[in-house]
């Protein structure tokens, strides 16, 4: 004997709505994505690892010179003034206990019109620091430099370069950018002026977007400064403050650290 049996569909209303309304709020966050700027396409994560900005992706024949202010001030002044002489504006990393001690030089910095950038409390190696610990070397800084001068800080240098997914996470998750560098001076090898100057400027990684540390404090590096600007203004070079540099929104980062504008590739 032979039987047709008939497959009977259920068609479940309730599964349907849950379906469509699950689609058109796919739908409303793409929109928002697109339309909204608080929502942006930001990712400092490549291949499992969250980066700090090592430079930036960019057309322009710009660079950012940027100091480390962790001990000492005695030629922070004269490298003010060299800046001042070439109307160059860079970017100073500072940790709390430099703040605290070198208050009026801090005022200046930014009167000149510099970056104040964060480079922790107490100069300690981040990865090895707990989230709230690591919280605590910003905020303290932070704190310090707001209620010093009013100004809201938003760049972070991890101390030694030293930095991990965790803070690279937390230093976001506290509104800051971490930013490395791809251009050592070496200037605290004490080697001399001449050996700063031919160390940046024949870098094989300098180019545009380049981020270049230097310290103050070192030995040379204020003697060394006047020659270094000029000799890469003659190369062709724009020098910008990281601020101005990066990418605030929009952005992703590649294997490398370099920070990429949306829409480039």
């Amino acid at each position: 004997m032979h039987t047709n049996t008939q497959k009977h569909i259920h068609i479940n209303p309730i599964k349907i709505k849950l379906t469509a309304l699950a689609l058109c709020i796919c739908v409303l966050l793409a929109g928002a994505c697109y339309y909204l700027p608080g929502i942006v396409s930001v990712s400092t994560s490549v291949n499992g690892r969250d980066l700090p900005i090592y430079c930036v992706q960019t057309d322009k024949p710009q660079i950012a010179l940027t100091f480390d202010a962790a001990w000492g001030n005695e030629d922070t002044r004269q490298i003010l003034d060299t800046l001042k002489k070439h109307n160059v504006h860079v970017t100073f990393f500072m940790t709390g206990g430099w703040v605290e001690s070198y208050p009026d030089d801090v005022k200046a910095i930014l009167a000149d019109g510099h970056d104040l950038g964060n480079h922790s409390e107490n100069h300690k190696n981040m990865s090895q620091l707990s989230t709230d610990q690591m919280r605590e070397e910003l905020t303290l800084v932070h704190e310090k430099v707001k209620n010093l001068t009013g100004y809201e800080m938003f760049l972070f240098r991890p101390p030694y370069g030293d930095y991990s997914n965790e803070v690279v996470q937390t230093a976001s998750s506290l509104g800051y950018y971490s930013i490395q560098w791809d251009v050592d001076s070496l200037d605290w090898k004490d080697y001399g002026v001449s050996s700063i100057v031919d160390t940046v400027t024949n870098h094989k990684h300098l180019g545009n977007g380049s981020i270049i540390l230097c310290h103050n404090g070192a030995k040379y590096t204020a003697q060394a400064l006047d020659e270094l600007i000029t000799t890469l203004q003659d190369k062709g070079y724009e020098f910008v403050r990281v601020s101005d540099l990066i990418c605030r929104d929009k952005f992703t980062m590649n294997v490398e650290g370099r920070q990429i504008p949306d829409g480039t590739d």
